[in-house]
């Protein structure tokens, strides 16, 4: 076989950077499958291939590759129809603002044999629609298509700009069957001249927040995502204790601030009451943060000064999206936060007024803790309880990837965690992420121990039969706890908020249960040889994890823990 397109295209994603190829072949893909055989038999070097037998696990495991690396990874597709089997996973990548670059193939463009790769199977009658990028215009960063293989690498690397430029997100090209196996010439890039955007920085007009810094009486700083860099996260508890201001996590996808810092007024999600730190504070400074508050039913004080800033504050996907900030930048948080240290080590700051809002904010952190011990009394296995015990068995290599759901909130308020990169959600709102998302970070960083945190409804979506299964084969062991309520809790929250006396109220089962109720560690153990173990009582939860831990670790092989915890 000539040198192909489809080689020429294996190649340029190597240069990019690209170190693992998470794909799901059909017959629009002849010439990859070809291309990826003549490079294992001949020692060329391309991307590592791995084999999904479902698409969203692959672009999951896409996902969790980057969130521990920074680095777009390459999910490859089967024309339309495999487009939309990566279904929520766009959604999570582009809400998540993770790159990746995904290819799917196109069906034949010619149907007589006029050049190579020309229909020859009846589907691809079927799978030729109007318009394929269509399916993902509306999540995707990038989209085009390779139409010759002379340019091939310059499509790639514009993708992998748009990809890896604030915010970041995921991109979309697609290839018919004959252009793929079409002969095409090697080319060497020069990786230099296509470099992700620079991000931006506060305009010296930014000296007016500065002033409110400095000068109000109880700052409040919210962000959601900014933690997702490391040295952002260090300036802002730089920045938090020499003003002694406040920081709320809100809907947060990773560890932003010290969770064990007097100056940390804990997270808030979908609580159906006022935070009182937002409430009292007279100044808020958002900072990464896609939903900072919820106005129905938690929100500043009316007179709060807020001002915001973020890489795109005017949240251009959102067509409803507004907090009434009375200044706005657009800059990245690392910048910003930097500039603002800068900016405070050549002025006067009160100590006093420092002295005081520290206790104001500390004063509110102790009851917090009170609160959350409390919780723990009582002999039921709870949430809460497993998690606090989860955390005692933690150590510095472990990583966690959140998708609790109705549990978000008391995964991180029992964690406890301090060290940035230690834990992540998809940063979206499609289910079923965490399973491939474990096997990317596993991948990613392989001398980690990877925990995936899950509720029983979205370790449903995550298609764990294919999760599982890819574990084995390709040595990615992590465990799962799944906290098992029977059914979709959340939904029926959301039910109970609008209709709190409503017929649902009173249901046994409104739609919302898993009742007779599968056995998910069962799963598991059959598609992948998993360790497996359901978990009942308190008594049991500390054993339960050391033997899920020593599976992972020591057996090399995935765990899953089946935890009970109450009902609907």
């Amino acid at each position: 076989m000539a040198y192909s397109a489809s080689m020429l295209f294996l190649e340029t994603l190597e240069q990019a950077g690209v170190a693992c190829v998470f794909a799901n072949f059909g017959s629009d893909h002849p010439a990859m499958v070809e291309a990826f055989a003549e490079a294992e038999a001949t020692g060329r070097k391309v991307p590592r291939l791995l084999t999904c037998p479902n698409e969203m696990v692959a672009l999951s495991c896409a996902h969790g590759y980057a969130q521990m690396s920074g680095q777009a990874q390459a999910v490859v597709v089967h024309v339309e129809c495999g487009t939309q089997a990566l279904a929520g996973a766009v959604h999570n990548a582009a809400k998540g603002r993770v790159p990746v670059f995904i290819f799917a193939g196109l069906s034949p463009f010619t149907q007589e044999g006029e050049l190579p790769g020309s229909r020859n199977e009846f589907i691809q009658w079927i799978q030729d629609v109007p318009d394929q990028r269509g399916i993902v215009r509306g999540y995707v960063k990038y989209e085009n298509e390779f139409r010759t293989a002379a340019n091939i690498p310059q499509i790639v690397l514009r993708g992998m700009q748009f990809a890896h430029s604030a915010p970041q997100g995921p991109v979309y090209v697609t290839g018919a069957r004959e252009v793929m196996e079409a002969e095409a010439t090697p080319m060497a890039v020069d990786m230099a001249c296509w470099p992700a955007i620079e991000d931006g920085a506060l305009p010296v007009r930014a000296l007016d927040l500065v002033d409110d810094l400095r000068t109000c009486v109880s700052p409040l700083i919210v962000t959601s995502y900014l933690g997702r860099n490391p040295a952002a996260a260090a300036e802002l508890v730089k920045l938090a204790r020499r003003l002694g201001a406040g920081v709320l996590e809100s809907v947060p996808n990773c560890v932003n601030f010290p969770a064990d810092d007097p100056l940390y007024q804990g997270n808030q999600w979908n609580h159906p009451q006022q935070n009182e730190a937002l409430a009292d504070a007279d100044m808020v400074l958002v900072i990464d943060s896609d939903v900072p508050w919820i106005p129905t039913v938690s929100r500043p004080a009316a007179n709060a000064k807020i001002y915001h800033i973020d890489v795109d504050p005017l949240k251009s996907q959102m067509p409803l999206w507004y907090i009434n900030a009375r200044q706005v930048y657009r800059a990245d948080g690392f910048t910003a936060l930097s500039q603002l240290n800068g900016w405070l080590d050549d002025l006067h700051i009160d100590p006093a007024l420092v002295a005081a809002r520290t206790a104001r904010q500390a004063k509110r952190h102790e009851a917090r803790r009170v609160r959350l011990a409390a919780a723990l009394e009582g002999s039921a296995l709870t949430g809460e309880f497993f998690v606090s015990r989860l955390r005692e068995q933690l150590d510095d290599t472990c990583i966690i990837m959140n998708e609790g759901i109705s549990n978000y909130h008391t995964v991180i308020d029992y964690l406890g965690l301090n060290r940035f990169g230690a834990m992540h959600n998809s940063g979206g709102g499609s289910l079923g992420w965490h399973g491939g998302a474990a096997i990317g970070a596993k991948l990613a960083r392989p001398e980690a121990t990877v925990i995936a945190l899950t509720g029983d409804g979205s370790y449903l979506f995550s298609v764990p039969s294919s999760v599982h299964w890819m574990a084995r084969r390709y040595e990615t062991p992590f465990l799962t706890v799944v906290f098992n309520n029977g059914g979709w809790k959340s939904p029926k929250l959301s039910a109970l908020a609008l209709h709190p006396h409503g017929y649902a109220s009173r249901a046994e089962n409104p739609g919302v249960g898993f009742a007779p109720v599968p056995d998910y560690a069962g799963i598991a153990a059959a598609s992948g040889g998993a360790f497996a173990r359901k978990v009942t009582l308190r008594a049991d939860v500390d054993e339960a994890i050391a033997a899920g831990l020593h599976a992972v670790r020591v057996e090399r092989r995935a765990a899953v823990l089946d935890v009970v915890v109450p009902g609907l």
